[in-house]
């Protein structure tokens, strides 16, 4: 899907990695608190909509089953649809189910099941393929910091599993407020606008480049505070709706 790369790097994360699990009790117990801060047991059951860019992106949770929805028009006025659950995923056009190479299906599966990734952080760090790791604290604009370096299991992982992200949870609040990975370009994104919908927060960026091409991921930090990024783009969620609600 156009534009999507960003979003790309974090769910294709989901298939790959020879790298030991870790199990950090610290960093788990960070996580666990800033989930709880972000929907905690919302999560588990909820239906809600919002745009996108140009996509309509639909995100249900029930118990332990999902179901993630992206459609878009193009520009015949024809409504693609891509449907991602547990088990199964299809594209239809105009209602009609497409026949999909194992290429094209893995394409437009990984695209939709990163979108709802990036959009349910950080509970998508409590999934089993996820290696959580304290690499220390920081403060940033005023505020303290825990590091969180994370990388991804070989079942569950996904394409890119050898990269490493970092979150910074804010040690205050337990807000999810920084985030930063390396492929595709150095990257290191600021939460601005939050939504609360169905109990769950929704979070709008500031997408910056990392100018210092030398910084390690978990030292993005520092460059961002040192003037050495550059705001590249806005990534904005909008026009939110609770389906689920009675």
């Amino acid at each position: 899907m156009k534009n999507l790369t960003p979003y790309l790097l974090l769910g294709v994360v989901l298939v790959a990695c020879n790298k030991q699990r870790v199990q950090d009790q610290k960093a788990q117990e960070i996580i666990k608190k800033c989930v709880e801060m972000h929907g905690g047991t919302h999560y588990q059951n909820f239906d809600v909509s919002f745009d996108f860019r140009k996509y309509s992106v639909g995100i249900q949770h029930n118990g332990t089953q999902f179901r993630y929805e992206c459609s878009t028009q193009d520009s015949l006025k024809n409504t693609i649809k891509d449907v991602l659950t547990n088990t199964t995923f299809e594209r239809t056009i105009n209602g009609k189910k497409q026949e999909l190479s194992a290429k094209d299906t893995d394409k437009y599966r990984e695209s939709v099941n990163s979108v709802a990734y990036f959009a349910l952080l950080p509970f998508k760090l409590t999934e089993p393929a996820v290696n959580l790791q304290y690499v220390g604290s920081t403060a940033i604009e005023g505020q303290n910091y825990d590091k969180i370096k994370v990388w991804f299991e070989a079942e569950g992982g996904g394409k890119d599993h050898e990269d490493i992200f970092c979150y910074w949870i804010n040690q205050q609040t337990h807000t999810l407020d920084y985030l930063a990975y390396a492929n595709g370009g150095p990257r290191f994104r600021k939460a601005t606008k939050r939504t609360t919908v169905a109990g769950v927060v929704f979070q709008d960026y500031e997408n910056y480049e990392i100018l210092d091409k030398s910084a390690a991921t978990s030292d993005y930090d520092q460059a961002f505070v040192k003037g050495k990024a550059k705001l590249l783009s806005i990534i904005e969620q909008s026009n939110y709706a609770n389906r689920g609600k009675q």
